[in-house]
């Protein structure tokens, strides 16, 4: 297990269209850990693979308490209900949107055991899982508003993160819990 670089709004592999794994395998899994890791050092509840330069159809989810979610190969098969709210991204720090999503979907997804399995979530859940599933797709929660409020928060962006160099954030390993004695 490892915390790996997130590539920050500018970076190409934002961009791209991730490929489907198929049969998950010792990489995947090994994939998988990281994208945890990672998100638990960032204090994130969502975290795609491309976020950490790797174009592969897999991401986590972990929006509420300890129910953590793996998603590999996900499509979601049912949308119910609409819903607006605040959204950010480890991939772009420090600005948020209000978004529209889904209130309610079911996803089919690929378990570690290569299994097809369906996930039924609400709210944060939900609204995580189409985040995370939209990276896959190359598409950013600032994409979702309107030219207007993109442009200016990737303004407020670019002015916070002023003098920084390149698209990728090193992330340190968030320190072990300490036990009680």
């Amino acid at each position: 297990m490892s915390v790996r670089p997130i590539h920050l709004l500018g970076s190409p592999v934002l961009r791209e269209q991730a490929t489907r794994v198929g049969e998950v395998q010792d990489e995947i899994i090994q994939l998988v850990e990281d994208l945890f890791d990672t998100m638990n050092a960032e204090d994130g509840i969502g975290l795609a693979a491309n976020q950490i330069g790797v174009t592969r159809r897999v991401a986590v989810v972990r929006a509420e308490d300890d129910d953590q979610l793996v998603l590999i190969d996900p499509e979601i098969i049912e949308r119910e209900g609409e819903t607006r709210g605040e959204e950010g991204c480890l991939s772009i720090p420090d600005v948020f949107g209000d978004v529209d999503r889904a209130q309610r979907i079911v996803v089919e997804t690929t378990s570690l055991g290569n299994e097809r399995i369906k996930i039924e979530a609400e709210d944060l859940k939900a609204r995580a899982i189409q985040h995370e599933i939209d990276h896959m797709d190359g598409i950013l929660f600032i994409d979702h508003l309107s030219p207007l409020k993109r442009r200016m928060l990737v303004k407020k962006w670019k002015k916070l993160h002023k003098g920084e160099a390149g698209h990728i954030k090193e992330v340190t390993a968030a320190p072990e819990p300490s036990t009680p004695r």
